[in-house]
This record gives C-alpha cells, structure tokens and sequence, in this order.
C-alpha cells in the first residue's frame, strides 16, 4: 500500500488556493475530481446528483456532464441557487447539453438507482437546517446506491462528528483523506472510502495513513489504515479539459 496522506481542512484549502494560484486552475481541478468519481463507481438505471452552491456542488455539475457525454442518463436536484465561478461554469455546461435540473423537493429522489451527495464538502461544521436536513433524511432512507463526494454531507471534515449526515456505499475523497474521515464516528457512515488524485499540490505534510498491519509504529506521524479505505488512489492528475466545450 502507498503511504498516504491524511491532513487537516484547514491544510486541504490551502493546498487548494496554492495550487490554483501556481499550478492548475480550479476548473480543471472541478473537472478531474468529477472524473475521479466518474471512474470509481459501475453507473447504471436513473442517476441523480444532489447538488448544494459551493465547489462541492460544482463537482456534481461536472459529473452530470461528463455522465450525459458517455450517454448515461442523469438529472440534478439543487438545493441552493448560490454558485461559484466555477460551478456556475459546469451548472452552464450541464444546461447546454440538456441535462434535466430541478429545485429539491420531497419525493426527489424515489425512483434513483444512484445518488450522488454533493451537497455539502469538508468545510461543514454544526448542524443541518432544512432543506438540507431532509434531503439527507430522504437519501439515506432510499434504496438507491448512495456516493458521497469528498465527504458525506453532513459530516465535520476534521473529526468525523456529525448528528445526521449521508450514508454512503462509497465516499471519494477529493485530493487527500482529511482526518475526520478516518475517524471511528466515520465508519457509521461509509463502507468503502477511495481517494481521487486530481493533481493537488500538498501544502505541507502531516499524518501519513498506512497499513492495518505494519510495523510502523502509530503514535509518530502514522496511523494506521481503517479496512474500508481502498489502498490505491485512483489517479486523474493529468486528465484535460476535452475540447469543444463551452
């Protein structure tokens, strides 16, 4: 198993802006952690992305485009009307190729086969308020596959804690694993975890995540693997933006 790096939030938006400002832009950034989620999970029947205002919502809009490019059907529920630059750049995108959007309302989610929770990133602390609050009551208590982008909505990004957050066959994490999704409280949340490697250059080092069964020891900088993290990232570092898109 690889060594990998288990960081703070604080670490991980900072890792973020730095890498923007002297690497990669943030659109292309938005684009291959989208394509990271793409490739991690066997699409099927009716997909819906649940999708919230910030950067986390714009990797859901990303992810319905590059869906409807590889002819999956898909539709995206919002639950804000607020984007950034970039997500906005995707919520366009995701239009202009005719994806169907609607706003949240109950009921959103009953016939999806797949659902996937953009709707809040690593950033989230507190408790959540509605509409939210059902959203997630509602997919957590449907049939459907559940994949949570980068963290499961609802949960703190450095401890784990959460009163109700998304349940999730499979999160993907974004960059790097942030510390509260190693946490015992996380394992309640997700049984398979896998890192998305879109390119991010790390501010500065601090745990390095490794095997349940190596010898190194656990108290000096190192912690120990839970079972449900998939050893391998999966790498889409060098991934483009395709040509002839908006």
């Amino acid at each position: 198993m690889k060594y990998l790096d288990c960081i703070s939030v604080g670490n991980m938006r900072e890792s973020d802006r730095m890498t923007i400002e002297k690497y990669v832009s943030g659109r292309t950034l938005m684009y291959r952690a989208a394509m990271g989620v793409y490739r991690a999970v066997h699409w099927h029947g009716k997909i819906v992305i649940a999708v919230g205002g910030g950067n986390n919502g714009g990797d859901g809009y990303a992810l319905a485009c590059i869906l409807k490019r590889n002819n999956d059907n898909c539709r995206i529920v919002k639950l804000s009307e607020k984007l950034t630059e970039d997500s906005g750049y995707y919520a366009k995108w995701a239009e202009s190729l005719g994806v169907p959007c609607e706003a949240y309302a109950g009921g959103a989610f009953a016939d999806a086969d797949i659902i996937v929770d953009c709707l809040l990133g690593t950033g989230f602390q507190g408790t959540l308020r509605e509409p939210w609050l059902s959203a997630v009551q509602e997919i957590n208590s449907s049939k459907a596959e559940v994949v949570s982008v980068d963290i499961n909505s609802g949960m703190n990004g450095d401890t784990g804690e959460a009163e109700t957050a998304v349940r999730s066959e499979l999160t993907v994490t974004i960059g790097y694993v942030k510390r509260g999704l190693i946490s015992p409280n996380a394992a309640r949340y997700m049984k398979k975890l896998v890192v998305a490697d879109i390119g991010i250059v790390l501010a500065k080092e601090e745990e390095k995540i490794v095997p349940a069964d190596a010898d190194t020891p656990s108290d000096d900088g190192y912690i120990l693997a839970p079972d449900y993290l998939v050893p391998e990232p999966i790498d889409v570092s060098h991934e483009e933006l395709p040509n002839g898109i908006i």
